[in-house]
């Protein structure tokens, strides 16, 4: 099912860019129009590679200092694609991918895919180490599992006195 969205989205970004390119081209001409497309293609990934190059020395300094670099590969990842997006031709791909190289809306995008994306993913691939929702009570399914009260600890089956 969610491939389906993946790809409905991926075919629904081209045609967006093509709905908004061409009244921008009737408003301010063609030839305004490509150079606007070509400028910010070619800003974009000035920028791109300044960011990439930054998230790259913090990826080694965290590696060199024995620290896992999450944020910083989370980050190599969102500049990978904001440089495809501002490769591609078009007004709506150009704002995407400004906001995946720029630091003020990578951060907050990048928390919500650690929180909406990553977390789950590895919740269902450690069986919940990584929110700690982890089962302690037995095994999960285990219908011979007996709760009792903290009283009742230690008796047998038959009252003692």
């Amino acid at each position: 099912m969610r491939t389906r969205w993946v790809i409905a989205l991926l075919l629904a970004i081209p045609l967006a860019d093509t709905l908004l390119l061409l009244p921008v081209a009737s408003a301010i001409g063609f030839v305004p129009t490509v150079l606007l497309v070509v400028l910010t293609g070619l800003l974009g990934m000035l920028l791109v590679r300044a960011e990439g190059r930054h998230t790259l020395a913090k990826l080694q300094r965290k590696a060199a200092t024995g620290e896992v670099p999450t944020n910083e590969l989370l980050d190599g990842g969102l500049l990978i694609a904001a440089g495809a997006f501002l490769l591609t031709p078009g007004i709506v791909t150009d704002a995407l991918g400004f906001a995946l190289a720029l630091p003020v809306t990578r951060y907050p995008i990048r928390e919500l895919l650690k929180r909406y994306v990553l977390g789950p993913y590895l919740d269902r691939r450690t069986g919940g180490f990584v929110s700690g929702n982890v089962w302690v009570g037995g095994f999960p399914g285990d219908d011979d599992v007996v709760n009792l009260d903290p009283e009742e600890y230690g008796r047998s089956g038959e009252d003692n006195p």
